[in-house]
């Protein structure tokens, strides 16, 4: 952990790409959170960015138009690695919005890496995590940063409502596989930013990258799921338990569940915390083995099946468009057109980030008694569904699950890993985190729980 240095005040935390457009969302959320729990006077962050004055305008548009609070506004452009080295020598932690990471992420991870700095961000590119994890996370372990991803709507929610779903299965029953089917509602039109755009663009422009990378790392274990192998997943789906068509998506989640669940594979009790008595290794190890294993996969939920088709043209476009540069070009430049207005340059109005929600359906199968798992030709019958629910998903969402992950890096560092780049799941499962959401009001419910034919 970075330590005061000598006339120079050591903040709490930075905002990085506070100005960007999901960044002066955060600032506004952690606006609401500066006083310390102990009442120990109020928390010490400040705001950084490569240009001063449009930081000085996120600060009085996230103060809501009252005298900003005493905040440092800090000069830092990720370009300049002198300038990260700053950066990190006045922060014990930085909150990175700046997107799209697999071009502006990696220099501020290596600056906190090499600074001791504990590191989050709202990431939903799996190149980068796991790129990330291949470079820093030996020197991270070392260092003692604590570098954790996609700790955004992408993928706070998966990681937590798979393992919200999993403590569902009460003995004897075990569950099998559980997939996720995301809704998103509003009485406007729902819409994305060019960020969030670009990020997927580059995604699909890099896929090949992500899959030699994966080839060229150490195969790890993987959690073993009792019962017969996962059944293979159809495109298209009608979920009668829950009322939804749903389409099979290749997501972030995914790819950050696995993660999660290969170290717990590794680490069946979880990781150890930087000081943690007795009593807190068995509520970790409780924890943990109230986690059982499963199959996971994600699709996109609707009530009707006429939004499907929509959703496939959209992205059979940017995929066929984003193999090639002058096709990117294209997207970048005119996403409304090509995203037939889901995705624009300015971004949702105020009005439609305040008219937008999400429910994301857990839906699993498992067995009723563990000991049917013995019976050779045996398949699931029993089903849970659990749920989660919450605002908007970029900028009301994404703000509160980063805020409370830094704030329970802030208030209860000891009892988190020493340091090592890791998904959220393997880091804030075990912590209050679920209970902080629920406070700002996103949902964790159990809906449903039966025997099937």
């Amino acid at each position: 952990m970075n330590t005061e240095m000598e006339g120079e005040e050591v903040l709490d935390a930075v905002i990085l790409g506070a100005s960007g457009f999901t960044g002066k969302y955060v600032v506004r959320e952690f606006l609401s959170h500066l006083e310390r729990p102990d009442g120990q006077g109020l928390r010490r962050i400040g705001i950084a960015g490569r240009n001063r004055e449009k930081l000085g305008e996120t600060l009085r548009w996230a103060a809501k138009g009252a005298l900003p609070p005493s905040i440092p506004i800090i000069e830092a452009d990720v370009t300049d690695a002198a300038s990260m080295a700053a950066l990190c020598r006045r922060t014990r932690l930085i909150l990175s919005c700046v997107g799209p990471y697999r071009l502006y992420g990696e220099p501020v991870v290596a600056a906190c890496v090499e600074a001791g700095v504990d590191y989050l961000d709202i990431t939903s590119e799996p190149e980068f995590m796991e790129r990330m994890e291949a470079l820093y996370h030996e020197s991270a372990l070392l260092s003692g940063s604590l570098v954790v991803s996609a700790c955004g709507y992408d993928s706070v929610p998966a990681e937590l409502g798979v393992i919200f779903h999993a403590r569902q299965w009460e003995p004897p029953s075990v569950p099998h596989s559980v997939d996720s089917y995301l809704v998103l509602e509003s009485d406007q039109q729902i819409v994305g930013n060019i960020t969030t755009f670009e990020s997927a663009v580059l995604g699909v422009a890099n896929a090949d990258e992500l899959h030699k990378l994966r080839r060229s790392r150490p195969r790890r274990p993987k959690l073993q799921v009792p019962g017969p192998p996962a059944s293979k997943a159809k495109s298209i789906e009608h979920q009668k338990s829950i009322g939804l068509w749903a389409l099979k998506l290749p997501s972030a989640d995914a790819a950050v569940v696995r993660r999660t669940q290969a170290l717990l594979a590794e680490n069946p009790h979880g990781l150890p915390a930087v000081n943690e008595n007795s009593d807190l290794v068995e509520k970790r190890r409780k924890f943990w083995s109230e986690v059982k294993p499963l199959y996971f996969g994600v699709y996109l939920g609707s009530k009707s099946f006429l939004s499907i088709p929509r959703t496939i043209c959209i992205g059979l476009m940017v995929v066929l468009l984003g193999r090639f540069s002058w096709g990117r070009s294209l997207l970048i430049k005119y996403p409304e057109i090509f995203t037939l207005g889901q995705f624009k340059k300015r971004g949702p109005t105020e009005e439609e980030v305040r008219s937008a929600s999400f429910k994301m359906w857990f839906l699993g199968h498992g067995y009723s008694d563990e000991s049917r798992l013995l019976q050779q030709g045996s398949k699931p019958n029993m089903e849970v569904v659990t749920r989660i629910s919450g605002p908007e998903v970029g900028y009301a969402t994404t703000p509160i699950t980063l805020v409370q992950c830094a704030l329970l890096v802030m208030d209860q560092r000891q009892s988190l890993p020493k340091g090592g780049v890791f998904p959220p799941g393997i880091v804030f499962g075990p912590t209050d985190l679920q209970e902080r959401l629920e406070k700002r009001g996103i949902l964790f419910e159990n809906i449903s729980k039966k025997t099937i034919s």
